[in-house]
C-alpha cells in the first residue's frame, strides 16, 4: 500500500490506467451525448438497470437470457431464480444510498448484503462480516480466504480511503472497492453481488455515471467469468501490474456497458424497442 496522501490516486498513474479512464469518459459521453438521453432517460436507466443485474447474476451462477429475467417474477425461490432476484434488488437499492455511502460505506455494504440475503440467509449473518471461523460461499472465487481479523482490518482501511476524499478517478475507486470486496468476500455469502454493485455506486456517486445508464455488469459478464476470475487473481496478487490489469478489466467492462445503453438508445430511435 502507498505510503501518499492519496493512495487511490497514485494507482491512476499506474502503466496503461490513463489511457483506460479515457476510454471509459469517451464511452460514457457518447451514451449522455446521445439524442434519446435527452428525452427518454428514465427508460434507458432501468433498462441498464436490468441488464445489469442479469450481468451480475450471470457472474454468480445464473445465467439467464435477457428475455427470461424480464418475464418472471418467482425471486423468492431458492437457487437461480434467488440470484437474478438479489441481483435486481440490489441494482434498484443502489441509486438510494449515495447519501449514506459518503458518511458510512460501512454501513451500506451491510445494507448491500441484507438486500441481497435476507430471507435467504440465517438472521444472524446477513449485513455482518463473517465472524472468525466462519465461511464464505463464494464458488467463482478460489482465492485464499482472508480471515475474519484481516477482513475488518481492510474493510476499514478501505472505508478511511473512501471517506478520506481522492483525486483518483472515478474508475481506479470503483475497481479498487469491486476488487477488494471480492478479494476479501467479508460475507458469508453474496458476496460478487455485493462487490459489482458498490462498484455501480462509485461510478453514480462520483458523477461518471450519474444517471446510472452505463453498466459495468454487462461488461463483466460479457468478458467471461474466466477473465473475470483472472483479472481478480491479478488485483489480489497487489503488484503494480496486476492493479492496472485489474483496473484495466473494469474499464473495459465499463465501456462495454455503455455501448449496450448506447444500443438501447438506437434501438428507441428506430422504434424497435
Amino acid at each position: 500500500m502507498s505510503t501518499t496522501a492519496d493512495p487511490l490516486a497514485t494507482l491512476g498513474s499506474l502503466p496503461g490506467v490513463a489511457d483506460s479512464v479515457d476510454s471509459v469518459r469517451k464511452a460514457v459521453d457518447r451514451v449522455y451525448g446521445h439524442r434519446v438521453m435527452r428525452r427518454r432517460s428514465t427508460e434507458i436507466t432501468s433498462e441498464a438497470a436490468l441488464r445489469g443485474a442479469r450481468g451480475s447474476a450471470a457472474l454468480s451462477g445464473a445465467d439467464w437470457a435477457l428475455e427470461e429475467v424480464r418475464r418472471r417474477s418467482d425471486f423468492g425461490v431458492e437457487g437461480e431464480p434467488w440470484t437474478v432476484g438479489a441481483a435486481l434488488r440490489l441494482t434498484a437499492e443502489c441509486g438510494q444510498l449515495l447519501s449514506v455511502w459518503r458518511q458510512s460505506p460501512l454501513r451500506v455494504l451491510a445494507r448491500l448484503h441484507l438486500v441481497a440475503a435476507g430471507g435467504g440467509a440465517p438472521e444472524d449473518a446477513v449485513g455482518r462480516p463473517r465472524l472468525a471461523g466462519e465461511p464464505a460461499d463464494e464458488p467463482l472465487v478460489e482465492l485464499r480466504l482472508p480471515e475474519a481479523d484481516e477482513v475488518a482490518g481492510r474493510l476499514e482501511g478501505l472505508a478511511r480511503l473512501l471517506l478520506a476524499g481522492s483525486e483518483a478517478p472515478a474508475l481506479v475507486t470503483a475497481a479498487v472497492v469491486h476488487g477488494e470486496l471480492l478479494t476479501l468476500r467479508p460475507f458469508g455469502s453474496h458476496n460478487g453481488l455485493v462487490a459489482r454493485a458498490a462498484e455501480r455506486i462509485v461510478l453514480i456517486d462520483s458523477g461518471l455515471d450519474p444517471k446510472s445508464v452505463c453498466p459495468p455488469e454487462v461488461g463483466h459478464a460479457e468478458q467471461g467469468r474466466a477473465a473475470y476470475v483472472g483479472a481478480l487473481e491479478s488485483f489480489a496478487s497487489g503488484t503494480p501490474e496486476g492493479v492496472a490489469a485489474w483496473i484495466a478489466h473494469c474499464g473495459r467492462s465499463a465501456e462495454l456497458g455503455a455501448r449496450e445503453s448506447t444500443a438501447v438508445c438506437e434501438a428507441l430511435q428506430r422504434g424497435a424497442a
